[in-house]
């Protein structure tokens, strides 16, 4: 089991690892009990666990940076029930996350989740989409000399004329009369 292919699906509790997707839902087994079920579109919401973000006091991070963090620190995890020590919790191993935006709740899911991909030795790394090298490709020099000896198009007789300077006309001076 992969990493990148884990699931979270409201309504339902724990992890998934998605097995196949259709247009109105979604094949899915559980990593706890193993089981597998259709899970419909119109009843629940999927999101990939690599594409989870938390909020931070700076730019937000991948969710693999707090499992980064909380499996540096060692130690037990706390109880989830414990609402005041799971925040603690998460002030020492990750101080930087903003306490006021991810709730107690988001972080007791973290913890749970942790304890899934460590019980199932699922390795916690982002799928690493591999860069695609633009080609430079140099002009052909024989398709240069060809639009090189292709003459000057001219321009149609309208643009001409509104591009030119209108002519000027001789300057014509009155004489006034002297009474």
């Amino acid at each position: 089991m992969e990493y990148n292919k884990l699931v979270s699906v409201t309504g339902l509790p724990g992890l998934y690892e998605l097995i196949s997707s259709k247009g109105d839902g979604a094949v899915i087994r559980s990593l706890d009990d193993g089981s597998t079920k259709f899970a419909a579109t119109r009843s629940h919401n999927f999101s990939h666990l690599e594409s989870i973000e938390i909020y931070t006091q700076r730019e937000n991070v991948n969710l693999v940076d707090v499992f980064n963090a909380i499996e540096k620190a060692g130690g037990s995890l706390p109880d989830t029930k414990d609402v005041s020590a799971v925040k603690k919790y998460f002030e020492k191993v990750y101080p930087e996350m903003d306490f006021e935006r991810v709730y107690p709740s988001d972080m007791k899911k973290m913890v749970k989740w942790y304890e899934q991909l460590k019980k199932h030795n699922i390795e916690i790394k982002l799928t690493e989409i591999p860069e695609e090298k633009e080609e430079v490709k140099e002009p052909e020099p024989a398709k240069e000399e060809k639009k090189q000896a292709k003459p000057a198009k001219k321009e149609p007789k309208e643009t001409k004329a509104k591009t030119e300077e209108p002519k000027k006309k001789p300057a014509t001076t009155k004489k006034k009369k002297a009474d």
